[in-house]
């Protein structure tokens, strides 16, 4: 019987998808979080169409961003082999520690929201942190990989030039120089520009060396040094006035909005005695500021009310008039509002999804440097979405960390586009590993039959 061209087109159809040989279910993954952006973005672009710019112009931004971000996915995910990823971690944290030193220096940096955590290079806005998570998590797994197959070559030249830095061969002084410093430095780095993200960071961070089986003692060694920097830096922004470290102010009073609260409610309680006196109240300019401080939580949890089961349906949402970030920092309120619990519970579905395949692919891994790539990876995106939600829902403060893949911000997406593309290039490489030993296990049983066939056919006796 021959096939119709109905039938031709549908085999050549599933046969394209069959030939993407890494995991199919981060690929689904993928493609669904960058279909969620497009469609939010575009439904909450009140607060970015400004002037002659409108919501179709920032749609076809955002299609043009997802289009660059599955590029870059499909380009790591064909990377010929692992050492390609490894050489990558390498040049992709020496390329976020140029960052992070030209804006500590203020080279090119720029103010955004209060905060300096951004590059302005040429027309384009780099937001330093979001490529620092990605490039640390796989420094690490390159650091922690070089260190347990004691390939590093530094320690070994600079003992052979000098009979006194023969202690640099030591394993302790290998992990203080390549694992510890760079992850102290690297949190010092950020604090200044984000606190939440200097924390969260940083969090990762050690996750992935505990991960990676170095001794527990140094760990949390090393996190008691990190915690006394945090309070030396608490200590010189109190004694400076607040010149120093500011964003540790900003951190303070996104803690302690309870006072906002009661200024609000004082001020009412004034203007409503004032009403029955017949009296007209003026608003104080410290009210107008307790307003604007807690603005966009409130109107975060208002979205989620109003959103209820079902939602209000595409392009009805109302808060995003009122919330100055919902398409980054708010966007799964925003979610909620518009496609209800149902929407939200389809957001978290794909998280966990990721959470559970980065868990499979891991087992199949071989390489050290893959299974902590992997693991710290998964944990990275789905640690920051989990993160992005909680404080969406109003538990724990603002902390502007973005929706993997969802929110809008192009730094933010195109960095988390190269953990993707690591991610599925891995899964391909684990796989074709596999199937490798396997085909391999499966000639040498074929072979070991041929050459022992008495012994086959008597074991086939005894048995019978």
């Amino acid at each position: 019987m021959e096939m119709t061209d109905k039938d031709k087109v549908s085999r050549s159809f599933w046969s394209f998808f069959d030939n993407f040989k890494g995991d199919k279910v981060i690929w689904m993954i993928v493609l669904l979080l960058i279909l969620i952006s497009l469609v939010t973005i575009f439904a909450s672009a009140s607060g970015l169409a400004k002037g002659d710019t409108t919501r179709l112009d920032i749609f076809f931004s955002q299609f043009k961003l997802a289009c660059a971000g599955l590029l870059i996915i499909i380009a790591i995910y064909n990377f010929p082999n692992i050492k390609l990823i490894r050489f990558g971690a390498k040049i992709g944290f020496l390329f976020s520690m140029t960052l992070l030193v030209c804006l500590i220096a203020g080279i090119g940096s720029i103010t955004v929201n209060g905060a300096t955590r951004a590059l302005q290079i040429g027309g384009m806005q780099i937001y330093i942190f979001e490529v620092i998570k990605v490039a640390m998590v796989m420094y690490l797994a390159w650091a922690i990989d070089a260190y347990k197959s004691d390939s590093f070559r530094l320690p070994k030249a600079l003992s052979v030039l000098s009979p006194k830095l023969a202690f640099l061969e030591k394993p302790v002084s290998k992990r203080i120089l390549y694992i510890y410093l760079p992850v102290l430095a690297v949190a010092a780095g950020m604090f200044k520009g984000g606190i939440s993200s200097t924390l969260f960071t940083g969090l990762i961070m050690f996750i992935v060396i505990f991960l990676g089986g170095m001794p527990k003692r140094e760990i949390f060694g090393a996190l008691a040094i990190g915690c006394c920097m945090i309070g030396l830096f608490v200590g010189l922004h109190y004694a400076s006035d607040g010149k120093i470290f500011p964003r540790i102010g900003v951190a303070v009073d996104r803690l302690t909005l309870h006072k906002e609260y009661r200024l609000i409610e004082e001020e009412n309680s004034r203007e409503a005695m004032e009403a029955m006196r017949g009296e007209t109240h003026v608003w104080s300019k410290e009210y107008q500021e307790a307003i604007d401080r807690i603005r966009q939580p409130e109107s975060a949890k208002l979205a989620i009310k109003e959103g209820g089961i079902l939602g209000k349906g595409p392009g009805n949402s109302t808060q995003k008039y009122s919330v100055f970030a919902i398409f980054s920092d708010y966007i799964y309120s925003f979610i909620i509002e518009e496609y209800g619990l149902w929407g939200s519970i389809i957001v978290i579905i794909l998280y966990l999804s990721l959470l559970a395949r980065g868990c499979m692919i891991v087992r199949l891994c071989d390489t050290c440097f893959a299974k902590i790539a992997v693991a710290g990876l998964v944990l990275l995106i789905t640690g920051q979405a989990f993160m992005h939600m909680m404080v969406n829902v109003n538990i724990g403060p603002l902390t502007g960390q973005t929706l993997p893949l969802i929110s809008h911000g192009s730094s933010s997406f195109l960095s988390f586009s190269v953990a993707f593309g690591v991610l599925l290039s891995i899964s391909r490489l684990a796989k074709k590993n596999l199937d490798a030993r396997i085909a391999e296990m499966q000639a040498a049983s074929v072979t070991a039959d041929e050459e022992n066939p008495e012994e086959d056919n008597n074991t086939g006796q005894d048995v019978l």
